[in-house]
């Protein structure tokens, strides 16, 4: 296939929520790219929201015992979200393809469209799920146990829409584990600050991807799929600023129990500043938007793990 045929196919194949331009859908020879779509590699802002809440753990770790985060632990949290992202995308998408075949933003999704085959989804999800296996394995015993048991939680949501309108609960518990993963493979045991961080990440979660629903929300309604977007309806501003500032909290409870210095507390006045940004640009019925908002949540992320990061570097240096 010539580079001009590669172009053409790849932009026939991308979906409306890929980032574009993708350089990467362009350079992939054609036979890939449904498996780029599966593990979301098109979309990065799924692995990397996955990714933040364990950075923030082993920021917040560092920050408690006076020390730099342990950067091998960060790389090896990226290579295992990455993973372990594209692995939960490929379970979901082989769940809920009939349902994706009906939705406007999904039907073209590889299974749906049946670009790629479910058998050929099946093996792609070993594959990934054993490099996030061998991630997970260069960790502490009881690091290892607390990556194992976040498996229960993935299984279980792409069941959630069909039974409760609560399914972004269910994703952040799944999507958050990583507030308990950081401490855990830090300290081999979770303590006060873990728990508390987990919950910032969990509120956090519902809160952006109940953004996030808000594009599906009228197709949602037809096939009987449910969604926080669904049920907070005209109060999903209301709703989702409930939660910003329960994450918020909790955040604070978090760095308080760490003895957090001054650097992470202007992280997370930054991460809060972020969400009322947020909430203040909610829209109901412009899908693009919603979009623009749940991408920005990296970005917010990202604020918090900068200050707890350097508040755990300038405690390293001045206690060394």
């Amino acid at each position: 296939m010539t580079g001009d045929d590669s172009l053409r196919a790849a932009d026939k194949q991308t979906l409306p929520d890929s980032v574009a331009p993708n350089a990467l859908m362009q350079l992939l020879p054609s036979a890939w790219l449904p498996f780029v779509q599966l593990a979301r590699i098109d979309r990065p802002i799924g692995w990397q929201l996955l990714l933040l809440p364990c950075w923030w753990s082993d920021a917040l770790a560092g920050v408690a015992q006076e020390r730099a985060p342990y950067w091998s632990h960060l790389l090896l949290f990226l290579i295992g979200a990455i993973a372990m992202r594209g692995a939960g995308s490929t379970w979901n998408d082989l769940v809920d393809r009939k349902i994706d075949a009906q939705v406007e933003r999904t039907k073209n999704r590889p299974l749906p469209s049946g670009r790629a085959s479910p058998r050929d989804a099946r093996i792609f999800l070993v594959a990934l799920a054993a490099i996030g296996a061998a991630v997970l394995l260069a960790f502490n015993t009881f690091a290892i146990f607390v990556g194992i048991a976040s498996l229960m939680v993935v299984a279980a949501y792409p069941f959630a829409k069909r039974y409760t309108f609560w399914p972004q609960a269910v994703l952040g518990l799944a999507f958050a584990w990583g507030g308990l993963m950081g401490w855990a493979a830090a300290n081999g045991a979770l303590s006060t600050p873990a728990f508390l961080i987990y919950a910032c990440a969990i509120f956090w979660t519902i809160g952006y991807d109940t953004i996030y629903a808000l594009q599906d929300a009228r197709d949602d309604a037809i096939v009987g799929v449910r969604s926080t977007a669904r049920l907070f309806g005209d109060n999903v501003r209301a709703g989702v600023g409930v939660f910003y500032v329960a994450a918020v909290l909790a955040g604070a409870l978090a760095l308080h129990a760490s003895g957090a210095g001054v650097l992470s507390w202007l992280g997370l006045l930054g991460f809060g500043a972020h969400l009322a940004w947020q909430v203040a640009r909610i829209s109901k019925d412009d899908p693009a938007n919603a979009l623009m908002l749940f991408r920005a949540n990296r970005n917010a992320g990202l604020i918090l793990f900068a200050g707890l990061a350097l508040d755990a570097l300038a405690s390293g240096f001045f206690h060394s």
